[in-house]
């Protein structure tokens, strides 16, 4: 079933002049009722001549028109707001990226972990310059390997510099995304306002060791943080450990359910290519924030189209075009 947003107005009591539109709209059918009963005593008059009966459907149109116009114009006049995405001035992201040796698997070219680590430098690099960017890292422990800052060249660097370890822990992952958040230096404009935070984590498996990911999404919805998942890779991801060919399947499921908890975005990404795109996809959505404006040109700007509309109608009733 298809909803129908609501419209509020600034200036709601100016809505009734839509009541005008009704009642011209009833003299214009009156008019036009008169006129078929002079017609049908007196034959045809001038009017006929210069409007063919055959164009009488135009009329109309150029009246619909016009009406449409005065009733968006009302609209306008009443002044609409609705939310609009505008960018957000600051913000701090924390990038949590899974270091696990499953991210050594190769259906990602050239393998998961260093398509990872360039898709989330050029993420890094793409946020507004006033957001605090923090990057923690987490296999089978967690650390945060660069608190919250504005200086990407650091967080970039450790980004590269990132290595692959044993074990894989998505619930310490969050837990430590939540500390670093602690550090977010202050708005010097502002040191008591409370700055959005998103943390972004990817993660190509399923919780191992340490605390539960939804238990960690749950502690992340309570400090109202939301949380974006990048399933990354494919079912068919294999590594080789010990002579032996291990599969490494995404566990969509576990980092769906951590989105879904906290309010953030489930994604998935098999390959480099796709990663980009999601990372760009976020970037986005936690660079900009949902406020309330007013909307009076998009109204307006609808009317003024019916209205030149109306206008070329009214025109070719007494015209012939060439």
């Amino acid at each position: 079933m298809m909803m129908i947003p609501m419209i509020a107005f600034m200036e709601p009591l100016r809505l009734l002049l839509l009541l005008l539109v009704p009642a011209l709209v009833g003299v214009y059918l009156l008019l036009i009722w008169r006129k078929k009963q002079r017609s049908n005593t007196s034959g045809r008059s001038m009017f006929d001549f210069v409007i063919p009966k055959e164009r009488t459907w135009l009329r109309h149109l150029a009246v619909g028109l016009a009406v449409l116009s005065l009733a968006t114009l009302t609209v306008a006049f009443a002044k609409p707001k609705d939310e609009v995405a505008v960018p957000r001035q600051r913000a701090t992201i924390v990038v949590a990226i899974d270091i696990s040796l499953s991210m050594l698997a190769e259906d990602v070219q050239p393998n998961r972990f260093d398509a990872a680590k360039v898709a989330a430098a050029d993420f890094v690099n793409s946020l507004p310059a006033k957001f605090n960017v923090s990057l923690v890292s987490f296999a089978g422990t967690a650390s945060t390997l660069v608190p919250p800052t504005t200086d990407r060249d650091i967080v970039t660097a450790a980004i590269r510099d990132l290595q692959p370890d044993q074990g894989t822990a998505i619930g310490e992952g969050i837990y430590t995304s939540l500390a670093a958040l602690t550090q977010v230096p202050p708005d010097p404009d502002d040191p008591k306002a409370p700055v959005p935070a998103r943390i972004v984590l990817l993660s190509d498996g399923k919780t191992q060791l340490g605390r539960s990911s939804a238990t960690a999404a749950e502690q992340a919805k309570a400090q109202k943080v939301p949380i974006y998942t990048i399933a990354y890779g494919t079912q068919t991801g294999t590594i080789e450990i010990g002579g032996r060919i291990e599969r490494v399947p995404v566990d969509l499921a576990e980092l769906q359910r951590i989105a879904k908890i906290t309010g953030g975005e489930a994604y998935e990404a098999r390959s480099a290519g796709q990663l980009k795109e999601v990372y760009a996809d976020i970037g986005t959505s936690v660079g900009t924030e949902k406020v309330e404006q007013e909307v009076t040109e998009r109204y307006a700007g609808f009317g003024l189209a019916f209205a030149i509309l109306a206008a070329v109608g009214m025109i070719s009733l007494g015209a012939r075009w060439p």
